[in-house]
């Protein structure tokens, strides 16, 4: 049975001071480390421990994040810091994990939740689209909904159908929620921490083939500069990611516009690319909702060429909105129409087959090479 649920004060009263101590001397620690190779799960468990301390509102549930912390572990150590009463298991009930989350926001708590994985967040689907989107419209903007569901999601895992889905374009359709998605250590951390801090729902869209890839990353420099709008050596910097597009590599030949899990693709394809004598752009979407329109189309009128890359299916899907919204705003600068490379509109296969499946850097050059690059 869930531990009972106390007011953010009490529950803050629960740390013990040990704990706290412990948790001060493992940030000394960090202060002192510097840029270090660093796992994206790594980010998003340090992402929420320092969320969770900066905030006694902020508590983290879901199936065995307890103790076990997690599937991914990406909540370890979070029960054993901030006790029971902030970081607990729930029954299996996705539905019942997401309306307790409601009910804990609207009166002053920031919960964060978990689904273990994509495609069993959608007994919860009714709760999100009905009750998490809707509060505020529905409230006139009386009752706010600062909460956070955490959904690892896409391939490349060896996973079976029912692990591997990528949901985005449910909640990206759904008015009223905000949708996450990093493809770097650096924004697993910053994002993450951003999205605690929304009064708006967040829905945080983890690709989980990317929880164990490695970045340099000086997590304390990104504290400071999330914290206190300035870096550990005191210079500021903008800290914002919300409804921000990244490019993650330049280019003047044609533009790759990725998210998520597809953004490495996007720049292996780009690196192989270069080889050829084709300089390829990489913009990494970042937010899906909000959507950095300006970004995006400022590559694609530069470059005059894009192909869109989503490892969810084609059909009515992000990638389908993301070539709408380009063609609308760049049409007069296009030298070819907009193509796209997706995962293919079958359900998701077995794990031998999957390779197939995902967006590879061999389509995304095929694609580039369909650009109509004649005079």
């Amino acid at each position: 049975m869930s531990p009972t649920i106390t007011t953010s004060s009490e529950a803050n009263g629960n740390v013990s001071a040990a704990t706290a101590r412990a948790a001060a001397s493992a940030a000394a620690s960090a202060e002192a480390a510097g840029p270090q190779p660093v796992t994206m799960a790594k980010a998003l468990n340090t992402a929420l421990a320092d969320a969770m301390s900066a905030d006694s509102s902020v508590l983290v549930f879901g199936e065995d994040v307890g103790m076990l912390g997690g599937v991914f572990r990406i909540t370890d150590g979070l029960t054993a810091t901030f006790g029971e009463q902030r970081c607990f298991d729930t029954p299996l009930a996705e539905s019942g994990i997401v309306g307790m989350a409601v009910g804990m926001a609207i009166n002053g708590m920031r919960p964060v939740i978990e689904m273990q994985f994509d495609a069993f967040a959608y007994p919860a689907f009714e709760q999100i689209v009905s009750h998490v989107a809707k509060m505020h419209n529905r409230t006139k903007g009386m009752v706010k909904l600062p909460m956070v569901i955490r959904i690892p999601y896409g391939g490349g895992i060896g996973g079976v159908e029912h692990h591997c889905d990528s949901s985005e374009s449910y909640y990206a359709h759904t008015a009223g929620l905000k949708v996450y998605t990093p493809a770097t250590v650096a924004d697993g951390y910053r994002m993450l921490r951003e999205a605690i801090d929304s009064d708006d729902p967040v829905v945080f869209m983890e690709p989980k083939k990317m929880y164990w890839t490695k970045d340099s990353v000086d997590l304390t420099e990104l504290r400071h500069l999330h914290e206190d709008g300035r870096s550990a050596d005191g210079t500021t910097a903008g800290r914002t990611s919300e409804g921000r597009a990244a490019v993650a590599r330049p280019g003047t030949d044609a533009t790759l516009i990725a998210y998520g899990p597809s953004v490495p693709t996007a720049l292996a394809a780009a690196e192989a690319a270069a080889l050829e004598g084709r300089s390829l752009e990489v913009i990494d979407v970042r937010t899906i909702v909000p959507f950095d329109d300006a970004t995006v189309c400022e590559s694609v009128q530069k470059t005059g060429r894009a192909v869109v890359i989503a490892e969810a299916h084609g059909f009515a899907s992000v990638s389908s909105e993301i070539v709408a919204r380009v063609q609308e705003r760049c049409f007069h600068y296009l030298a070819a129409p907009i193509r796209r490379v997706t995962g293919f509109d079958v359900p998701y296969p077995a794990p031998k087959l999957e390779k197939y499946y995902l967006p590879g850097v061999d389509r995304i050059l095929d694609a580039v090479d369909d650009l109509q690059w004649e005079d």
